[in-house]
């Protein structure tokens, strides 16, 4: 006899600061989908407080929307959402509508396919770079970044890891702060003007 296929189960996530501070939201539990812990975005966006108030954003791989939705609500002006799983879009699409997000553009599709056919505009001044662990995408998207004019004079790049994850990155990106918290690494660069 089949069983019939349990729902996949939701997890919550907390917005840490602005003005949907305490805010809590759902994201689907999606195997390999891991959003970035509270105490980690908390330093993320004290080191981000004076580049983020307008900024232009782009969320690689937002999963469950971690980075992106905290950007948006300590005043970024614009955040543009990548995210390949459908389940996981479709619930950013609700977190979004939920919280009456303007300024956010959510899509569907493969980050480095994006990435590699996408018109760059003006150039992101904010750019979140955290993919999934078990897949090796930080060297393509660190050098799809940095070939197509992604990135806006004086951008900041935060690259999420594991401790032992090797990736370079190009010599205009200036290492501005580097902290790790248990098997996890995450910097902050600036992109030279």
């Amino acid at each position: 006899m089949l069983k019939a296929k349990q729902p996949q189960a939701e997890k919550p996530l907390r917005i840490i600061g602005g003005r949907w501070r305490g805010r809590k939201l759902n994201f689907p539990a999606i195997e390999g989908l891991r959003p970035t812990g509270d105490r980690i975005r908390e330093t993320l966006f004290n080191w981000l407080a004076p580049h983020l108030p307008g900024a232009r954003c782009l969320d690689l791989f937002a999963g469950s929307g971690a980075l992106g939705l905290e950007a948006l609500s300590r005043g970024a002006g614009e955040v543009v959402l990548l995210e390949k799983s459908a389940p996981a879009c479709e619930q950013l699409r609700s977190n979004l509508a939920l919280l009456q997000a303007e300024g956010a553009t959510l899509i569907n599709e493969d980050s480095l396919q994006w990435l590699s056919r996408a018109d760059p505009g003006p150039g992101f001044d904010v750019v979140f770079l955290d993919p999934p662990f078990e897949h090796n995408f930080w060297q393509a998207s660190i050098e799809a970044l940095h070939a197509r004019g992604w990135l806006a004079p004086g951008a900041a790049i935060y690259v999420e890891s594991g401790q032992d994850t090797p990736y370079e990155v190009p010599e205009s990106w200036t290492l501005h702060r580097d902290k790790s918290a248990g098997q996890v690494c995450y910097r902050l660069y600036w992109l030279d003007e």
